[in-house]
């Protein structure tokens, strides 16, 4: 297992930098880190292979996974019929120098648009957990 180089809490993703991975190797340490915490991923996009398909443009390697946590998904809908919206948590894995950059949405950044307490509180308890998949990938 390599070690990482950093650890950025942005304002609205947790994000680290992943040394000498390959996505391939990102995507499966992300995917048990976040079956680790509760969630499943639900959608894929490989967003290099749609805009070499749709535009013809070569970017590095950009994958999205949406990871829902079933439970935490059934409290934000009750509180929030509307909240879906804004799910699956969004993750993403992008080729950079040296490795592989992993983000992961903050849930309570984007939630600030909606003015529900109960929505706030789920919406910390998430990104908690999202922080400690990041973490530990």
């Amino acid at each position: 297992m390599q070690r990482v180089t950093e650890v950025i809490i942005m304002s609205y993703a947790f994000h680290r930098t992943l040394p000498n991975v390959t996505l391939d190797q990102a995507d499966a340490r992300a995917r048990e880190a976040l079956s680790a915490v509760g969630f499943g991923v639900m959608t894929e996009i490989d967003v290099s292979a749609a805009l070499k398909n749709k535009l013809g443009v070569d970017i590095s390697g950009y994958r999205i996974l949406g990871a829902c946590n079933p439970q935490m998904a059934h409290k934000a809908i009750s509180v929030e019929p509307h909240v879906g919206v804004m799910l699956p948590c969004n993750v993403i894995l992008r080729e950079v120098s040296g490795g592989v950059e992993v983000s992961a949405i903050d849930p309570l950044a984007s939630m600030t648009a909606i003015d529900n307490s109960e929505l706030r509180e789920i919406a910390g308890a998430v990104g908690d957990m999202l922080k400690s998949a990041v973490d530990a990938i």
